[in-house]
Order: structure tokens, then sequence, then C-alpha cells
């Protein structure tokens, strides 16, 4: 069931046209991943789902609603911003209180247990938000955006400016929301390595046009030029095997580093490429295959609308 539906949206702001003919679904339980460079349009969009802006053209819909014009269905979202909305003069525990009270939420000092919990923050409940650190932060702008059991979370770069440490603690949150409460998450990220850990289905939009939608492995495979990774015993067997393989598939299929050779097989299949090094007496240490990492589908998709890091 499709819980965010994406239809025909365009917009434009005087003469300049933000978005162009978006067209997506998110189904109920996916973490979905919105991703593109700066200024490609990922913060216009979320902001028009989520009711801050009205389109020029189309529409975008919650649970087949417009949430500009739907006050129940904006009480069923949680949404998490690059602003976190925590008050620093509040304690962790009041920051949760007052917008708990806000939401309607009952049995509000359970729940806010509960999401201290979840966050890592039990033991600084009773703490001034002003001194937390930014990571600690985040968690508490999370706890606060679900605080009223949300059907959907909208997350805005969760993980920016946070050590390593804080990013593991993000992505593991994302998934318990996911897999334990069955949140659907929509989550706008420059972190590829973040996205390729928790999301099932990506999008991504360049100069507000939508250049690629698929699952992440799909997308992975489909941009990926079909790769096997040999390892050899040292420099000298990989000096032997990489005559054997330029014989068989020229020098533009291959790729060394040291021991270890790369090789295309789209036109010579990994099971004649290991029968020739066999036959030629090359031992192979180890033989495995490869696929492009997200981050390397996503420059290759982005490159080819012609842009430059």
């Amino acid at each position: 069931m499709s819980i965010i539906e994406v239809r025909g949206l365009s917009k434009s702001f005087e003469d300049r046209w933000v978005l162009s003919n978006v067209n997506f679904q998110v189904e109920e339980g996916d973490i979905f991943g919105y991703l593109g460079p700066n200024g490609a349009g990922k913060t216009t969009t979320l902001r028009i789902m989520l009711g801050l802006l009205k389109p020029t053209h189309g529409e975008a819909l919650i649970n087949g609603k417009d949430m500009a014009n739907d006050g129940d269905m904006r009480k069923r979202v949680g949404v998490l911003l690059e602003k976190n909305g925590i008050y620093d003069r509040l304690s962790a525990h009041d920051n949760l209180q007052y917008f708990a009270r806000l939401y309607g939420v009952d049995d509000v000092e359970r729940k806010i247990t509960e999401q201290l919990e979840l966050v890592g923050l039990t033991d600084r409940r009773d703490q001034k938000a002003g001194k937390f650190s930014k990571g600690m932060k985040q968690r508490l702008g999370l706890a606060r955006a679900m605080i009223h059991d949300p059907e959907i979370m909208f997350l805005d770069e969760p993980s920016s400016g946070l050590d390593p440490e804080a990013q593991k603690l993000m992505r593991d949150i994302i998934l318990e929301m996911s897999k334990k409460k069955k949140i659907t998450v929509f989550l706008n990220s420059h972190n590829l390595d973040e996205v390729q850990r928790v999301c099932n289905r990506i999008a991504i939009l360049q100069y507000g046009t939508i250049r690629a939608y698929d699952t992440v492995e799909n997308m992975r495979s489909t941009y990926s030029r079909p790769m096997m990774e040999f390892t050899f015993k040292d420099d000298a067997t990989a000096d032997r095997a990489q005559l054997v393989l330029n014989a068989l598939i020229g020098e533009g299929g291959i790729f060394r580093k040291g021991p270890v050779i790369e090789v295309a097989t789209d036109s010579v299949p990994p099971d004649e490429l290991i029968e020739r090094l066999v036959q030629n007496g090359v031992r192979v240490t180890e033989a495995k295959r490869m696929k492009k990492s997200l981050e390397e589908v996503y420059i290759d998709i982005i490159k080819q609308a012609g842009w430059k890091p």
C-alpha cells in the first residue's frame, strides 16, 4: 500500500522551476531515501508534502490526503528538520512533556520514559538541552518527533554534522523505528553510506527531476558493470594473471591494484576467466563478484545530467 504518493509535482518561484513533473511512491513500512545534490529540490519537495508550500502543478498526498488541508493527517506524522525544535532552557524531560501535551498524548510520563530510553538519553532526562552535544540534541529531537506515535516520519539530514558514533546510533534508531514500531520513514540525506545501510528504496533528484527511482539493490545492479575481483598471492602472480586476462578481454576491462585485479565480466563470464587462469598455471587466492557502492551509482547518475562537484 502506498502511504505517500507524489504525482506530477512541479514548483516554480517566479520564472525559475525548482521541481519538474516529480513522481514517486513510498510504500507502507519503507525507509525511503530521497537523494540529490544541494539545490536539487529535495527540501522544496519535503515542504510541499508537509503542506508548507503550495505546488505549482501536481500533488503530494499522505495517506491519500493533502496535508495543507487536513489537520488530522498532520497529527499522524512526525518531522525532524534541520532545526530540531528543542528548547535549550528546558530539560530533556520537560521538552518531551511540552510536546506530548501539545499532541494530547495519553499517559505522558510513560511515553517520555519510553522515548528517552529509545534514544539513549534516560540518564540525561533532567539535564537542560542547552548543555547537550549536537548528537544528543538530534536524538532528543527525534524523540520529540516520535512522542505522539506517528505513522510516518520525515527526517531532513538527521546525521548531518554528527561524529561516526552518533551517526551509527542515529541509524540504529531509524531501523528500530521501522522494524519494531512499523513507522514509515522518509529520509532526506546527503549521507550515502547511511542511506545504503538503512533504506530499502530510493529516488535520486537532480535539477528538479527524478533521475532514478528503485530499490537500493536493483539500482546497484542496474547501474553496475558486472565485475570480478581476483586476489593473487603476490605481485609476480598478478603480473602473470594480467597477461592472461589482457589476452581475453583487453586492457580496458582490467583494473590493477597490486596483487588485486578487478575484471569486467560483461564480455567473458567469470567461470571462463577462472578456467583460463588455471590452465595457464595462475593460482587464484580469492575471487568474488563486485557491485558498485550506492555512492558510485549516485555519482554516475548525476554526472549524466552534467553535474560537477
